[in-house]
């Protein structure tokens, strides 16, 4: 937990500096559906890209191992897309969620899920700080996104986060990509390593995304998610004909 605190720290300190990661648009909002929002990512921003795009390029297909190693700051967000695709070839959807769960482990330093679970016990209180903590932390990830009000188990609390239009699954197109290699680990992460119950609910029809701490994730079987087809106007790698994307029967 203290690494990434430390990383927060570092984050919110250059963000006051004017480094902040924010949107290139005019109206600073994420550009409509059928366009591709614009960007202006600050060093920070870059870093933490290249930190995970690195960690995961040790899952990746090995291509281009002669060629000499990106630094932090030299990856850019649609390079760090590449590389969650090459992680994808060859491996199945369960295979595909492992490895994103090792990424997610390799950030930690030892011993830090235990630590989570002292500090954040499945509470309201920790469902609303780790919601509020997630939207400085994860805006060069997912966009810009905001603290809602949720019901979990018939209590009303602010553990909800409304992703306006997810970077992820904008930049991606790819509907396998959004629930093997961000929502599927993401909520095991939280829910099995942390003890804290994750839901996300991606809208694929605006690219939205709504995350849902405290509340416990559906099983695959029965989640909505896991039953969409492709999105075929804009994912280089669709099969149209197919009524569930390939990537999530696999």
């Amino acid at each position: 937990m203290a690494a990434i605190a430390s990383l927060q720290a570092v984050n919110l300190t250059l963000r006051r500096r004017g480094t902040r990661c924010g949107i290139a648009e005019p109206s600073g909002e994420p550009a409509p559906m059928g366009l591709k929002t614009r960007y202006d990512d600050g060093l920070v921003e870059r870093v933490f890209m290249g930190l995970f795009a690195r960690k995961m390029d040790k899952f990746g297909s090995k291509k281009k191992k002669e060629t000499k190693e990106k630094g932090f700051w030299e990856y850019d967000y649609e390079s760090f897309v590449e590389v969650s695709k090459r992680v994808m070839q060859g491996r199945s959807r369960v295979q595909q969620q492992e490895a994103v769960r090792e990424v997610l482990l390799s950030m930690l330093p030892p011993g830090a899920p235990q630590q989570f679970r002292k500090l954040f016990p499945p509470t309201k209180w920790a469902a609303e700080f780790n919601a509020a903590l997630t939207v400085p932390f994860f805006h060069w990830l997912v966009g810009p996104s905001q603290v809602i009000e949720v019901e979990v188990n018939g209590v009303k609390q602010r553990s909800g986060v409304r992703i306006k239009k997810c970077r992820y699954l904008e930049n991606s197109g790819c509907v396998g990509m959004c629930v093997n290699m961000c929502k599927i680990p993401t909520q095991d992460f939280f829910t099995n390593e942390f003890g804290l119950p994750l839901t996300m609910n991606p809208n694929f029809e605006d690219m939205s995304c709504e995350m849902i701490y405290g509340q416990a994730p559906p099983a695959f079987e029965e989640d909505v998610a896991t039953k969409q087809p492709c999105l075929a106007d804009i994912c280089s790698m669709s099969t149209p004909s197919s009524p569930i994307c390939p990537k999530l029967e696999a």
